[in-house]
């Protein structure tokens, strides 16, 4: 437990006028991707130029119908919270999110985990379609990323999830000492 997730609330830490960003009105929250993972950043309807991987290739992937973007691993720097905000500045649908604080619940963060077999699921049938012969630089720069989301599905992200029901249920981060709940 030394080494817990740090997280804080991007509208604290950014502008809210930043890149025009804007609270959302729920029809993004209505529209949200099944794989975004919980945490105060995510995606509703997006562009599918594949354009947010440029800007943030450690927390952004392509999936599902129209392989629209979602969000994959939440920020835990400045740094990372620039890159989401890049992202979210070059779609054009304005599909970017960052109030998933006010909209997860401990029950849909536990949901949301009891369902990872079916995103581990898609992700490869997602990795299958995306590796091989004949795949262009895009599709297989993206099956990095689908690797990089299994390993982190089978690794660290269940300890961030907990962190991050912490904070929904105790207003705040854990820190050292605190015992994280149960997904």
């Amino acid at each position: 437990m030394a080494d817990l997730p740090r997280y804080w609330d991007p509208l604290n830490s950014t502008p809210s006028d930043t890149f025009g960003i804007t609270f959302d009105d729920g029809s993004r929250w209505a529209d949200k991707h099944w794989l975004n993972v919980p945490g105060p950043v995510y995606t509703g309807q997006t562009d599918t130029c594949w354009t947010g991987r440029d800007y943030a290739p450690r927390h952004v992937l392509y999936g599902g119908e129209y392989y629209n973007e979602f969000v994959y691993r939440q920020p835990k720097s400045p740094a990372e919270v620039k890159c989401l905000l890049d992202a979210a500045n070059d779609d054009p649908c304005g599909g970017y999110a960052f109030d998933g604080d006010a909209r997860w619940t401990p029950a849909t963060v536990r949901a949301w985990w009891s369902d990872r077999n079916k995103v581990e699921r898609h992700l490869a049938d997602l990795l299958a379609e995306w590796t091989g012969a004949g795949v262009d630089a895009q599709r297989a720069e993206a099956a990095a990323g689908v690797r990089d989301f299994l390993t982190y599905l089978a690794t660290d992200l269940e300890d961030d999830l907990r962190a991050y029901l912490f904070r929904l249920e105790n207003g705040r981060y854990p820190e050292a000492g605190d015992h994280l709940p149960t997904l």
